[in-house]
């Protein structure tokens, strides 16, 4: 059972459980995953021991970015279910004990929605200017060179107005002029209905693009680099089609009406060139975000002790300055083992990887099936259903890849997804890794979760005390936590090869101890808690 940090709001160190429902559990036998099925295994993620869980977007939509292109931010999509299905989840996690908080895509929507039907009508009409709307150059080009996440333009013609309008994603996912205070208010309203309806809070999906330089000034090239590039969209400085320093002033309207319900708990998505001055900016003070998160870990090719201690450093304990939290899975991003180790080393990495991000100072978000130690699964061509991995394939490893159905029982021919013929496949070696051959093991991925999730809460210092040091040292990480009169130290081997500790490194009252680590030696992947 979680314990409860006295004085502090629920969610400061929360863990959150990330649930992606086509891929979660399918309740009625059509291939997708569903709310029902959720609802069915929340046992499963309150015995995790997280706080929280998020729920990728379920609400009505065409599905060509799979939810992320709402046609109805009020309403589920009938491949999910029902408003009634999400009000018996939500009781169900309450139940439980568990909050539940839900995407909300302000920047963008389909273009099935009714507001863009209407909009596009005409230059005149109540919501004309609820998109990003413009005339062509004079020789018909777009107006600006700004280019789509998805390659290509982020422009695209529209015969009805005789205009452009912007799209910073598909070319099906117009842009929301968040500057009109009209937007803002039908947006503010979409909150207070999912608010109403019981929802402990929301996860801001590409929240930095929610509003544009309205005189439309072309992007300048980016510098030179040694990072790939694989799309348009990487050749530019994205300074005037995101990130516009109006942003805040809608996240304090938007705090402002999450302060009025009690316990509501904000968390933006923030990725790009300028994450961490925008996330800070998101999150500062006590009229905008409680949180926000960013791309540090998500799309690292490899995992080192400096990227852990150059991320924490971001975010010190100062007053004024923002909370941070930290995935290192999500929809988006392919699995990590599969990123960070070699296929030889992903038992013993699993559980250091675990270890550390419960000792991290922030939230920590699990993405479904991290406590399992998934693997990115190898899609073809012909199955892949990623519009990113399609249009610039095979250059792009494809997010299907980390979206496949989560395994329940090993030994069923869907891995007790609940369908014979699932969205996606679930992959021979994820199969393996299932719940039910792990939940008996005492020395399971799955244990070994609840286990670091049950240290992170029982210590003030690990879940919301200060970083007192971190250091870098080859494999090596020294990252000390301090608070409520505890301090711990945290040393861990991130390398394959033994690192022997200095005089005294190791001592202490050993709170954890993984890959034979002790007081003088660490092997490889071994890491070692202790209060001093």
């Amino acid at each position: 059972m979680r314990a409860e940090h006295a004085g502090l709001p629920w969610w400061k160190g929360a863990a959150i459980y990330q649930v992606y429902p086509r891929s979660f559990m399918d309740s009625n036998g059509d291939g997708v995953g569903d709310l029902p099925g959720i609802t069915a295994r929340l046992d499963h993620i309150a015995r995790l021991g997280v706080d929280a869980l998020w729920i990728s977007p379920f609400f009505t939509s065409p599905m060509k970015d799979f939810g992320y292109d709402v046609a109805d931010y009020c309403d589920v999509d009938p491949i999910f279910g029902t408003l009634a299905d999400f009000d018996a989840l939500v009781d169900r996690a309450h139940a439980l004990g568990l909050r539940v908080l839900i995407d909300q895509v302000y920047s963008h929507t389909s273009d099935l929605h009714a507001w863009f039907a209407e909009s596009r009508q005409d230059r005149t009409g109540p919501k004309s200017d609820w998109y990003v709307w413009a005339d062509a150059r004079n020789d018909g080009s777009p107006p600006s060179n700004w280019q789509s996440v998805f390659g290509g333009p982020a422009w695209t013609w529209d015969a009805r107005r005789g205009q452009y309008y912007l799209h910073n994603f598909l070319s099906s996912q117009p842009q929301l002029n968040v500057h009109a205070p009209a937007v803002q208010d039908a947006l503010l309203d979409v909150a207070r209905f999912w608010l109403d309806r019981g929802v402990d809070g929301f996860r801001l999906d590409a929240l930095n693009f929610a509003m544009h330089d309205p005189l439309l000034r072309d992007n300048p090239p980016a510098p030179p680099s040694d990072k790939p590039r694989t799309r348009p969209f990487d050749f530019q400085q994205r300074v005037h089609n995101q990130s516009h320093p109006g942003i805040p002033a809608f996240i304090a309207r938007l705090r402002a009406l999450t302060d009025s319900y009690q316990g509501v708990f904000t968390v933006a998505e923030v990725g790009g060139d300028e994450a961490e001055r925008e996330m800070k900016a998101f999150t500062a003070g006590e009229e905008h975000l409680n949180s926000a998160y960013g791309f540090n870990f998500l799309y690292a090719d490899v995992l080192r002790p400096g990227t852990v201690c150059a991320a924490l450093a971001e975010w010190p304990d100062t007053p004024g300055l923002g909370w941070p939290s930290w995935a290192f899975e999500n929809h988006d991003a392919p699995r990590a083992l599969s990123r960070w180790c070699r296929p030889e080393h992903r038992e013993p990495f699993a559980r250091l990887k675990m270890l550390l991000l419960a000792c991290l100072r922030g939230n920590v978000i699990l993405w479904q099936g991290e406590e399992l130690g998934l693997t990115q699964v190898d899609i073809p061509f012909e199955m892949l259903r990623d519009p990113e991995a399609i249009a610039n394939w095979p250059l792009t490893l494809s997010r299907d890849g980390a979206r496949t159905p989560m395994p329940w029982n090993a030994d069923a021919a869907d891995a007790g997804f609940g369908s014979a013929e699932p969205w996606l496949p679930v992959g021979a070696e994820n199969a393996a890794r299932a719940v039910d051959r792990q939940e008996g093991d005492p020395a399971s991925l799955l244990n070994h979760t609840r286990a670091m999730l049950a240290l992170r809460n029982r210590h003030p210092a690990l879940h919301h005390g200060a970083v007192a040091a971190c250091r870098a040292a080859g494999d090596l990480l020294v990252l000390e936590r301090s608070g409520e009169g505890e301090r711990i130290r945290v040393v861990a081997n991130f390398g394959e090869e033994s690192v022997m500790l200095d005089e005294g490194q190791g001592a202490g009252e050993v709170l954890a101890a993984i890959n034979g680590a002790n007081a003088e030696r660490l092997p490889g992947f071994a890491a070692l808690v202790v209060r001093l």
